[in-house]
């Protein structure tokens, strides 16, 4: 019987975890969850966006962005808005308090980027960035 092959699905879980051990820090001292910073870097690099859009961009169920959307806007992280062609259609953007976060927070995210290219190597860490763009490519 030949031996299992490694699980890639289990491996890329782990993976992530060990990356987010290099920005959690960052994140529970700013009081951001992990939905929440990407959320907000998404919202930042793209600008406006529907909900669904933005939950597909954020890798959120949503379900769940509904609720991570709600706190985010109680806390004037975030503004939501009907689109005015279509009043299903709800369009989320950073508030200005969003965006003063994003800034506060960018140089402390390029030094943890720093720190794990240092372990890890700048080749490697490109290669990786590669690959996993390879891999979200792919049809099923």
């Amino acid at each position: 019987m030949p031996k299992p092959r490694q699980s890639l699905t289990l491996t890329l879980l782990q993976a992530r975890e060990a990356a987010m051990g290099f920005f959690r820090p960052s994140l529970n001292q700013h009081g951001l969850t992990e939905q929440q910073w990407r959320v907000i870097r998404i919202l930042s690099q793209q600008g406006e966006l529907e909900i669904n859009r933005l939950a597909e961009l954020a890798c959120i169920l949503k379900p769940s962005m509904t609720g991570v959307l709600a706190r985010m806007e109680a806390a004037g992280m975030v503004d939501r808005r009907k689109a005015e062609q279509d009043q299903r259609r709800v369009l989320v953007r950073l508030a200005e308090k969003g965006e003063a976060c994003f800034s506060s927070m960018s140089q402390s995210m390029e030094e943890n980027y720093q720190r794990l290219q240092a372990q890890l190597g700048e080749q490697k860490l490109q290669t990786l960035l590669a690959l996993l763009n390879d891999l979200k490519m792919l049809k099923r």
